[in-house]
């Protein structure tokens, strides 16, 4: 018995023992199988770029460093001196070897792929007085691309520098590049010259540029194709361009057509040159234009570029906004649902930080298409994602993304991120998916290798960009933080196309005019007054002599192609116009100074176009006690009133006026007594202490306001300047206390300035034609008791009625005209008192009594009687001095000058 009972114990120990060792391997197997599942494929998976040691440009959110030889002028280019130099003289004889006459290309050439090879090509170019350069990117799979190979032509040899092998080494050439002695001959050098920036801190420095010779040439075409083909009898075909140039050898088929675009370039370069010196040689003019030198000082304009990052303010953020804005024009539907915005935003932000993380491209990670499809199935499966994101790729015209496997590795090793996000279980109320994406990928427990493209993400945790708010969808304006604010702002008034479409205007014999948009183009094409003489980009010739040109103005500025980017800090995301000299002024300007202007109107996102207006702003309120000119009418009266008495003893501000006469047409019969005839007082003062009517009313609403205000006025109110009729019943007089106080608030946000919306240029609203009749200068008088104080009734305005014969009124100004002393220039104006004469004159009451555009008008015609249209030229140049000091612009286009003269 005793015996069984052993058996039995031991059998049952040993079952037991069993089922925990099975049920222990079974957990070990799941966990493997699970780790397998979720590992990323970069494990097994090894890039070319992972052998970098040192990356120029990772991919964190943090700014480019340029290379410096000063600690204060790191954002600066590094060769400018010698740049500005070879624009302001070029070089007075260019030839690129009359030698070149074997046009066969051989068979050997020179594979760089060692430091001691790269350093014998250096000893080689030192001793060159020109040579060609080209390069071979790769972007597919890299965050940022980067520069897989190249290519360097002199007249004995051809040599491909194997840049992945040599990446850490390749500035031994920074030296031979930016030597100014040296002619580097590019063809469409804008991004070779910021790729070599970005990847190897090598700036050129002396260049000649092919395309630019074509320009001034007026070629069909200026593709480095169509010259293979017409100086050399060589076709090449151009979709070996999107080759993948990382892999190892490269195909005869590859290092035949690299070699093409530089072996050929400096034959090329000496028939451009020669045909541009045959067209100087038939100008025999004494003020010739000289093509040759133009050529040149274009060339090295491109040189001052600088590579800068491209950062936003939530990861993914545009990409979000550019998808919401095609589903809209697709649909035409006006509103995407909350849900569906939340997961697009985060299916964008998710594959902006894998981008980064992995360094592949947004479009290899995932496709656009198969973001909006995901966003319209949220409830799908694993499986169903994978089908989703697959199909969506095959249904859109994949070209070169046909070679992207659908869906891809990132996505395949990540794919419950996408579930969970789709399930809205990704990231918590208190979590933001920057944080929880990197400690899932790189994190301690991370899944994914770091590597020197994404560990600056970790260590610059603290530079991460704002992700306060999770949600697109319209809110009510007072829940807004200043971030949020900061983004509807950008979402409503950044220019929603681009501003420079670098469309070119040549003349009739060849010479280029300027740079224009694509609706200038087709004005002059509609009317025949112009030819179709390229497509890609557009360009025209004149079939007239023009009134003048570039060179007889001595600038460059008009014949600059320009970037849409922001001016001051390179963001190419969003962008506002800014007008350097305020329109308050400039809309003062005789015309000739003014129109078809575009030197003081650049692009700044909205951070820097808040420190631009701020500065502005500043320097408004000191030109306003520099001239004792103050900046807001401090008093307005009605014109019927005659005497100087009358004059003394009425009027009122325009704001005030505006606001009793809102809240008595609006709630007049409803107010508590005592308040309605506080306000009505305030209307009596302005017409002289008459009795007033509803008519009265309307008038005193509509002072100093122009007819674009008006009607801007009635749209946003719904109010239509007819007379108010309403109910005799009182109302407590808290309750409408509330009520004045939201007319209030809405007069003030229609007339001044201060909030993100006003920054932004208000007066553009108001049309150039609403300012042809001004008031002449001779006829105002400004009161300034001295030059560093401002009277509070200094500017007395008496408006005209606003009906169909009211465009009139008197101005009377209290004892003073401009007395002003000059010592030094404008810098020392001042202004004091004189005699005591009142003084009329017409007033165009198509000019806001309300903004500083009397200010600026008293300004200008003190300007213009003192100093002429140089007194002018040299205020401008003050704006522009404050526009360069407040934003420190790094990225203004060529030939921009703060003694730019108009």
């Amino acid at each position: 018995m005793s015996n069984r009972m052993r058996v039995t114990f031991t059998v049952a120990t040993v079952a037991v023992a069993a089922a925990i060792i099975s049920i222990f391997l079974a957990a070990r197997r799941r966990r493997k199988h699970d780790s397998s599942s979720s590992s990323c494929y970069l494990h097994s998976e090894q890039k070319p770029q992972s052998a970098f040691k040192r990356v120029l440009s990772d991919n964190s959110y943090t700014p480019f460093k340029h290379l410096s030889n000063d600690e204060d002028a790191s954002h600066s280019h590094p060769f400018e001196a010698e740049i500005t130099a070879l624009l302001k003289t070029p070089p007075s004889e260019i030839e690129f070897g009359t030698e070149i006459v074997d046009l066969e290309m051989k068979d050997s050439y020179v594979w760089v792929h060692t430091e001691t090879q790269l350093k014998e090509l250096v000893d080689v170019l030192s001793e060159e007085r020109f040579f060609a350069v080209d390069t071979e990117q790769h972007s597919l799979r890299s965050f940022q691309g980067f520069t897989a190979l190249v290519q360097i032509s002199t007249l004995e040899k051809d040599y491909l520098v194997d840049t992945i092998a040599l990446h850490d080494f390749m500035g031994i050439l920074r030296h031979v590049f930016a030597n100014p002695s040296i002619c580097k001959v590019f063809h469409g050098a804008d991004n070779d010259i910021v790729w070599l920036q970005r990847d190897f801190h090598i700036y050129v420095v002396n260049l000649f540029d092919t395309s630019k010779a074509c320009e001034l040439l007026s070629k069909p075409q200026k593709s480095l194709a169509y010259l293979l083909e017409t100086y050399c009898g060589v076709t090449t075909n151009k979709l070996l361009q999107r080759e993948d140039w990382r892999q190892r050898p490269l195909s005869a088929e590859m290092v035949h057509y690299a070699r093409t675009d530089a072996h050929f370039l400096l034959y090329i370069a000496n028939c451009l040159i020669n045909e541009l010196k045959q067209l100087d040689n038939e100008n025999s003019s004494s003020d010739k234009f000289h093509f040759v030198l133009e050529a040149c000082r274009r060339s090295n304009t491109i040189c001052l570029q600088l590579f800068t990052k491209e950062i936003e303010a939530y990861p993914g953020e545009y990409s979000a906004l550019s998808l919401f804005s095609r589903q809209v024009s697709s649909h035409g539907s006006t509103s995407i649902s909350n849900e569906t915005q939340n997961i697009v935003r985060q299916l964008c932000a998710w594959r902006d930080l894998m981008a980064r993380i992995h360094d592949e491209s947004l479009k290899y990670v995932l496709s656009d298409q198969a973001i909006v499809a995901l966003a319209s199935q949220p409830s799908a499966s694993h499986s169903e994602i994978h089908k989703i994101i697959a199909q969506a790729d095959i249904n859109m015209e994949m070209g070169v993304n046909s070679f992207i496997i659908s869906p891809s590795p990132v996505v395949c090793s990540h794919l419950t991120d996408i579930y969970h996000m789709l399930a809205n279980k990704l990231v918590n109320d208190d979590d933001d998916i920057y944080s929880v994406i990197l400690q899932k990928c790189i994190g301690q427990n991370g899944n994914c290798p770091l590597s020197i493209f994404n560990y600056a993400l970790l260590i610059n945790n603290n530079l991460r960009p704002n992700l306060a708010h999770k949600q697109l969808g319209p809110k009510n304006s007072k829940q807004y933080s200043r971030k949020a604010s900061r983004d509807l702002f950008v979402q409503k008034f950044s220019c929603k196309s681009p501003v420079y479409h670098n469309c070119r205007i040549f003349a009739n014999d060849g010479r280029l005019l300027c740079y224009c948009d694509e609706k200038k183009l087709k004005w002059y094409l509609s009317r025949d007054l112009a030819k179709l003489v390229d497509e890609d980009p557009p360009a025209i010739m004149l079939l007239f002599e023009p009134k003048g040109r570039p060179e007889d103005e001595d600038n460059d500025f008009y014949i600059q192609s320009k970037k849409n980017i922001c001016v001051g800090c390179g963001e190419g995301n969003h962008y506002l116009r800014y007008r350097i000299i305020p329109s308050c002024y400039r809309i003062h300007f005789p015309e000739h100074l003014k129109s078809h202007r575009s030197h003081d109107i650049v692009l700044l996102c909205v951070d820097c176009h808040e420190v631009a207006h701020a500065a502005a702003e500043k320097y408004k309120r000191k030109i306003a006690v520099e001239f004792g000119i103050p900046l807001y009418l401090r008093r307005v009266v009605h014109p019927g009133q005659k005497t100087e008495k009358q004059i003394e003893e009425s009027g009122v501000s325009p704001l005030q006026l505006r606001t009793a006469a809102m809240a008595l047409l609006r709630h007049g019969p409803r107010m508590p007594l005592n308040r309605r005839e506080e306000l009505t007082e305030i209307i009596k003062r302005y017409y002289g202490g008459r009795d007033i009517s509803d008519e009265d009313l309307e008038r005193a609403l509509q002072v100093g306001m122009t007819p674009h205000e008006r009607r801007r006025f009635e749209k946003k109110r719904g109010f239509s300047f007819k007379y108010s009729t309403g109910s005799t019943a009182t109302v407590p007089e808290q309750n409408f206390d509330a009520e004045l106080k939201a007319d209030v608030d809405d007069l003030k946000a229609d007339t001044h300035e201060g909030s993100y919306a006003n920054e932004v240029d208000t007066e553009l609203l108001i049309r150039k034609d609403d300012f042809r009749n001004s008031t002449s200068a001779s006829d105002v008088t400004v009161n300034g008791p001295d030059s560093a104080t401002l009277n509070e009734n200094a500017i007395t305005v008496a408006t005209a009625d606003c009906n169909e014969g009211g465009d009139s009124a008197a101005v009377d100004v209290d004892n003073s005209c401009l007395n002003r002393t000059q010592t030094n220039g404008l810098d020392d104006l001042s202004c004091s008192p004189n005699d005591e004469k009142s003084m009329h004159t017409e007033h165009n009451s198509k000019l806001s009594l309300l903004g500083h555009g009397p200010h600026g008008k008293q300004v200008v015609e003190h300007l213009l009687r003192e100093y002429g249209e140089d007194g002018i030229r040299e205020f401008c140049q003050r704006w522009r001095q404050v526009f360069v000091d407040a934003v420190k612009p790094r990225f203004l286009p060529g030939g921009w000058d703060v003694k730019h003269r108009l």
